[in-house]
């Protein structure tokens, strides 16, 4: 069985959330969708939960961070062109995110940032798969 990553994740208010990346073209598991917390489908073995800061609260005994004040991640996720790249952040902008900082173009790699509603940070990047040595 392929190892599945979970990121969790506090957010302020998770109907706003859910609108948000579901703009972007995610789906959501509704088997492990409430009122506290919704699991986002990112691929076959990625997931986000999107967690009330509340929920999340009940996890950790640290603080949460501000994410509009303090970076506490980058998230990268990879996608089949630059073109790709370009849609997803375009499709980020208009559902209410904030491009992060000018695209990077190393010509084999290409990616751009956006902040969601939150201010988590996420990476979309597109990499030559002819330049990545085996």
């Amino acid at each position: 069985m392929a190892t599945k990553v979970f990121i969790n994740m506090a957010v302020k208010d998770l109907q706003k959330s859910i609108e948000f990346f579901g703009k972007l073209g995610y789906k959501f598991n509704p088997q492990f969708t409430d009122e506290t917390a919704t699991c986002m489908i990112i691929s076959d073995t990625i997931y986000s939960m999107l967690l009330t800061e509340p929920k999340f609260k009940s996890f950790t005994p640290k603080e949460i961070c501000d994410t509009t004040k303090s970076q506490e991640t980058f998230i990268c996720l990879s996608v089949d062109s630059k073109e790709a790249v370009d849609e997803m952040i375009k499709k980020a902008v208009a559902a209410g995110g904030k491009t992060w900082k000018d695209p990077d173009d190393h010509g084999f790699m290409y990616g751009h940032e956006f902040e969601d509603l939150d201010g988590h940070v996420w990476e979309i990047m597109w990499m030559n798969p002819d330049f990545v040595q085996k």
